[in-house]
């Protein structure tokens, strides 16, 4: 008689998982990698002509872009006090809180794309479009898709915040949530390096 060693594989514990779908983590890494490239294009051109690009630099509002960046990473902050809240009780006062975090984080994304459309106006405005010099061919490449990942952020946010107010997330069952949370981390993670690397590195 024969006994076998194999045993059934073990599941992987979830405390070591990253949060949320596994999904979401591979299109995560296909939005790094893809703007990665650009990133490393933008600083190769840069290479090619500091002094143009560190002219045409000057004509952006830096304190717009630093606002936009305490706009993101407080409304980042926010999903976490609201997965946090999830995470810790059950009940209905429980679900109020945290849809109120999510709303107030979706409140700072959307001030987000009300000043960068402010900023992209007053730009086209002064007769800037893609073909006006290398620099602004990457400024406008790179903040228009982020713009779109904003956009689509919030719409992400929206559904999140919309079957949290009705209790549909609890301390077991949260994934869900982390997914909306994880893209919008992108999101903020995304416009910290866009920011000094377009609006200040010279």
């Amino acid at each position: 008689m024969t006994t076998s060693n194999n045993k059934d594989p073990q599941p992987i514990p979830k405390s070591i998982l990253p949060p949320g779908d596994f999904a979401i983590w591979i299109i995560i890494y296909v939005e790094l990698v893809t703007f990665a490239g650009l990133f490393i294009g933008y600083a190769f051109a840069r290479r090619g002509d500091v002094e143009l690009f560190n002219q045409s630099q000057l004509m952006l509002d830096q304190r717009s872009g630093f606002i936009n960046t305490l706009i993101l990473i407080t409304s980042s902050y926010f999903l976490v006090k609201a997965i946090h809240i999830i995470k810790t009780s059950d009940n209905e006062k429980t679900s109020i809180m945290a849809s109120r975090w999510i709303l107030a984080a979706m409140v700072l994304g959307s001030s987000f794309i009300v000043f960068k459309t402010i900023e992209f106006s007053d730009k086209f405005e002064q007769g800037i479009t893609l073909s006006t010099n290398t620099f602004f061919m990457f400024y406008i490449i790179l903040t228009v898709f982020h713009f779109m990942h904003v956009l689509l952020g919030l719409i992400i946010l929206y559904n999140v915040y919309k079957k949290t107010k009705i209790g549909g997330y609890s301390t077991k069952d949260h994934s869900g949530m982390e997914t909306g949370a994880s893209y919008w981390h992108l999101v903020d993670l995304l416009w910290i390096v866009l920011f000094p690397l377009i609006y200040i590195m010279r």
